[in-house]
């Protein structure tokens, strides 16, 4: 997921937020989850944090955090069961809605035979949280409205870019093309994927020179760059297919 405005308040995250902490016990628990700095020593933290305050206000922001760092951990599974319980804390969670649709979407394959299955449920997740944000809260108090406003738009931009995730997985590319230009034209801060991703459906469209116009936009990342350049011989290479 892309670093947004509120990361800049990462660290008291849990004690910005609007809810307050029943306890000094429970504040130094989740104090302790923020700081940690190893996922996998984090989502033991969590754990233990789920079962020793049950009742916690802070069940979603923790589950949330353990989503995220079941990602980095590349355990695209257990990042699911995070996603669900956070959304089983709060049917409201926006943020790990759309997490779980990005993972649904990139982890789906065209022979899978719960395909289907899995793209509904991404498509789902997607459409709700687009409809949770335009009213959304603030969840740091902190935040201006402004930034907040910036905050949401790049939430709806990574809704957009699930949509087309999940319209390329269906081979709808014309719809994909479409999320992914409304994900980074929505965005405040665009995700440097995204313009790969757009590329691709570009290419996948048998459209090689607006591929290769988005490619010369993109933001100049290194670790995406033989990515970049994968896109870029295959638009080549339908060009000169053509000729």
């Amino acid at each position: 997921m892309k670093t947004r405005i509120l990361a800049a308040f990462a660290a008291a995250a849990a004690l910005a937020m609007a809810q307050k902490p029943k306890s000094k016990s429970e504040a130094e628990a989740l104090m302790a989850i923020q700081g940690e700095a190893d996922p996998t020593a984090k989502i033991a933290k969590i754990d233990a944090f789920i079962s020793k305050y049950a009742d916690s206000e802070f069940k979603e922001w923790a589950y949330t955090r353990a989503a995220e760092a079941a990602d980095s951990l590349g355990d695209g599974s257990k990042m699911i069961i995070y996603c669900d319980l956070a959304i089983e804390a709060n049917p409201k969670a926006y943020a790990p809605m759309l997490m779980e649709a990005a993972q649904l979407a990139r982890t789906t394959r065209e022979n899978d035979l719960d395909k289907d299955e899995k793209l509904a449920k991404a498509d789902k997740l997607v459409h709700t949280a687009m409809d949770i944000l335009p009213t959304a809260p603030k969840v740091y108090v902190q935040l201006t409205d402004d930034q907040w406003d910036q905050t949401k738009k790049d939430y709806m931009g990574d809704a957009h870019r699930d949509l087309g995730m999940i319209a390329a997985v269906r081979k709808k590319y014309d719809v994909a093309i479409a999320e992914y230009k409304l994900a980074i034209e929505t965005s405040v801060h665009p995700d440097p994927p995204t313009f790969i991703r757009l590329a691709t459906a570009y290419n996948d469209a048998k459209q090689p020179d607006e591929a290769l116009a988005v490619l010369a936009k993109m933001p100049n990342v290194p670790q995406l760059a033989p990515f970049v350049e994968k896109e870029k011989q295959r638009a080549e290479a339908l060009k000169a297919g053509k000729k």
